[in-house]
């Protein structure tokens, strides 16, 4: 299964592994897929005297991961082939104390500090490229509290388990039988979740920590990344807090636009981005996400979620766009439900069903030539008197029979049955006549909206959320400074938002020599 090249590179990742590493396989003999998982894990095993594998009779298809002999918590009910091999990959350095996704000592404290046992049930696609993220996620989390186990689960495989869950959509996270996250997440995210539903043992006074720089840049995408190098390079103590290294950059599939960069991709660029700023004594701390900051005496407090305090003369805001919601009836309360974001990741899950796509940008248009090939019906629904997507994606979409599209059309509502998605509210903006449209499921895609809240009670937005900046990237607020998708600059690319990030950088640099801020 694994060629000659690759087992090459796991020879050298596994070459200094530490500990014993042992495959315990349940899966009965007749079992379809026996076949595939054996062959994929004696291909790995081979590679490292560390590694071994043992079977043990069952109907079911699942293996444990052992560590010196003694379970770890992580089990997979899957055969982690294609985007999960990774986190096969992972899971076993982690359980070494390698691997790049282990957080630090303040994240790692609030982990551990979480009450009882927790069982994590995560139901993944092969071919979901958000599903790697969380699956590897909840395995750390599983290395770090040993009260906590976790469970990776194929719904192609495991489907008629699936399909009693009623999933629609993935990765779905079930704690303890309920279910707690359905679609993209990261460590933070995800942690703050579980603190929510398990609740922590730790103090307040244990949690707060403050911490004390020159330049603190909120955000860790393109903008965010560029602020912090530039401000390293001016000799500045510099912090960057960031939910995650990347942003929304991280979900991005090829890059071809970045100037000097023919092709990369998501990924590669946030590696990228990571390295460089390596390269510099910058204080990463990630899987954080800011509550408020508050101004005293021009120095600006940040206080995130967890308790620790950072304090600063200058802040730059670089915390970028997500995806932005409809805000109807029905919408959140369907999310995971019938209501979706990734056509790649659920699009799978409406396979000969009827569909709506709502926005009608590249993105829009995109996912509905993709459901176009798995389901009977889609419906392109957008506000505007005409569609904003390319020319060649506007002619593609025209030429497929089972896709349909509606102009000035707006979503007033998402109809449920009370368990999943039945239908799509729509008003004809010409005409002010409303319908309901039956479907099965509804594909968000009305582009980004700013990561701004936690920043509109301290700086002046606009009416979309962005944070109002001058030519300089200065806000109204001396001292703090915005760059990137978050603010009122025009054309949120990747190059942009990098250069907005060193202007921001600079900026604040020369605020700071001429004695604008304190320093």
């Amino acid at each position: 299964m694994l060629d000659i090249s690759l087992k090459e590179q796991l020879r050298s990742i596994f070459s200094g592994l530490n500990n014993q590493y042992t495959f315990d396989i349940s899966v009965g003999e007749n079992h379809p897929n026996r076949g595939q998982l054996l062959e994929l894990l004696n291909d790995v095993v081979s590679v490292s005297d560390r590694l071994s594998l043992q079977e043990n009779r069952g109907e079911a298809l699942a293996f444990d991961i052992l560590k010196n002999g003694e379970k770890t918590g992580i089990r997979f009910r899957a055969i982690p082939t294609g985007h999960e091999f990774s986190s096969l990959l992972l899971a076993i350095l982690n359980l070494d104390g390698k691997g790049k996704n282990l957080p630090d000592e303040f994240v790692t404290k609030r982990l551990k500090s979480l009450r009882g046992d927790i069982h994590l049930t995560t139901y993944m696609s092969l071919t979901c490229t958000n599903c790697p993220d969380v699956v590897q996620t909840l395995n750390a989390m599983a290395v770090i509290n040993p009260r906590i186990t976790h469970e990776a689960v194929d719904g192609a495989i495991y489907k008629k388990e699936a399909e009693a869950l009623d999933l629609q959509g993935v990765p779905a996270i079930f704690a303890d039988g309920e279910l707690l996250h359905v679609g993209r997440g990261n460590f933070g995210d995800l942690l703050a979740k579980l603190e929510a539903r398990y609740g922590t043992e730790t103090s307040e006074a244990e949690k707060t920590t403050v911490r004390e720089y020159d330049v603190i840049v909120v955000g860790g995408g393109p903008a965010g990344s560029a602020a912090a190098v530039y401000s390293a390079r001016k000799g500045l103590k510099v912090a960057v807090i960031a939910e995650r290294i990347g942003g929304q950059v991280r979900e991005t599939g090829g890059i071809e636009n970045l100037i000097s960069v023919p092709q990369t991709t998501g990924g590669k660029l946030t590696d990228d981005l990571k390295r460089h700023m390596d390269e510099y004594p910058i204080d990463i701390f990630e899987h954080r996400s800011v509550e408020k900051v508050t101004v005293e005496n021009k120095q600006k407090i940040v206080s995130t979620q967890g308790g620790e305090i950072f304090t600063t003369p200058a802040l730059i805001i670089a915390t970028g766009a997500g995806w932005r919601r409809l805000n109807v009836p029905g919408e959140a309360d369907s999310i995971g439900k019938g209501v979706a974001f990734c056509p790649h990741c659920d699009g799978p899950f409406y396979k000969g069903k009827r569909v709506a796509v709502v926005g009608g940008g590249n993105s829009g248009i995109e996912a509905a030539i993709d459901l176009a090939g798995l389901c009977s019906h889609v419906t392109v629904f957008e506000f505007l008197e005409e569609l904003k997507a390319d020319k060649v994606l506007q002619e593609k979409v025209k030429s497929l029979p089972n896709v349909e599209v509606f102009l000035h059309s707006q979503t007033t509502e998402v109809v449920t049955n009370g368990e999943k998605v039945t239908g799509l509210k729509v008003k004809d903006r010409k005409t002010e006549e409303e319908r309901v449209i039956d479907l099965d499921g509804v594909f968000v895609q009305i582009g980004l909206a700013p990561n701004s809240a936690a920043f509109k009670d301290i700086v002046k937005t606009n009416r979309f959320g962005e944070i109002e900046i001058d030519v300089h990237a200065r806000t109204d607020v001396p001292g703090i400074y915005a760059a990137g998708d978050v603010t009122t600059v025009p054309y949120k690319q990747i190059i942009i938002s990098m250069g907005e990030g060193a202007k921001a950088a600079l900026t604040a640099f020369d605020d700071r020599i001429r004695g604008v801020i304190a320093h």
